[in-house]
């Protein structure tokens, strides 16, 4: 490392104030996006079929029925592409998702959260159990995209409210707007060298080796929060496929 990748170094009482210059546009920033989710709670809602059928461990359940008798909904619809290995799963999806662990937050608040995939149950329960995950888990039919998706796609997040035996969808997001479920990203924001993605505005020399195409999520063939498990040895739920990238079957 040298001169031209790394901060000038000063004195603590100038970092200290230069600090504190930057803390005015943070609580700037803080305020107005306390405004925005105010304007969020103030949106209109949009009633959803009940009975929209999805696909679970257990068979069909409708839509009512993932609320596990909540008031409110918080769903990621998942990206799947069929038949394709794990490592071909969606890098972006695996990472959102896959930072979600403690929902007794949410339950408190009378909130559920589950994941809506795309495509076949199976396949896609099978990854998300060689991923580790716990969180409720259904995929979406196509008979039910006319409800659900309404001409958007999968990895977009939504938000629903039920009233008795009525549901309806409240907000829902895509693209960068569904970041605050990456707590990562909030962590790496707050370090000298951010995400080290090509897009964001650093000082000239600092590290910036990902592109933002997919490429922010991979290592070496496979989405990154795969490795840890294989490493691990968790890799029981793959069906004797071996830890590497390609092959046949959903997480090979």
């Amino acid at each position: 490392m040298n001169a031209e990748n790394k901060p000038p170094v000063v004195s603590r009482r100038e970092w200290l104030a230069a600090v504190d210059t930057l803390r005015v546009r943070e609580k700037a920033h803080t305020r107005e996006g306390d405004a925005i989710t105010a304007a969020r709670r103030r949106l209109p809602m949009t009633e959803v079929e009940p009975s929209t059928p999805l696909a679970g461990g257990n068979g069909e359940v409708p839509l009512i029925d993932v609320f596990e008798g909540r008031t409110q909904l918080f769903v990621s619809y998942h990206m799947w592409h069929d038949g394709r290995p794990g490592a071909d799963q969606c890098e972006g999806c695996t990472f959102f998702t896959g930072q979600v662990y403690e929902l007794s937050h949410l339950h408190q608040r009378d909130v559920t959260f589950a994941v809506f995939c795309q495509g076949p149950f199976e396949e896609s329960d099978r990854y998300r159990r060689f991923m580790g995950w716990d969180m409720p888990w259904y995929s979406v039919p196509a008979e039910s995209h006319e409800w659900l998706l309404a001409g958007r796609g999968f990895g977009m997040k939504a938000c629903y409210l039920r009233d008795g035996d009525r549901v309806f969808e409240t907000y829902w997001t895509t693209g960068r707007g569904v970041e605050p479920m990456a707590p990562s990203y909030g962590i790496l924001d707050m370090t000298v060298y951010g995400r080290q993605e090509t897009w964001e505005d650093s000082p000239p020399g600092w590290p910036q080796p990902y592109e933002t195409r997919g490429q922010q999520f991979r290592k070496d063939g496979r989405p990154t929060a795969q490795w840890a498990r294989i490493t691990a040895g968790h890799d029981d739920d793959l069906h004797g496929a071996q830890p590497r990238t390609g092959g046949s079957g959903c997480c090979s």
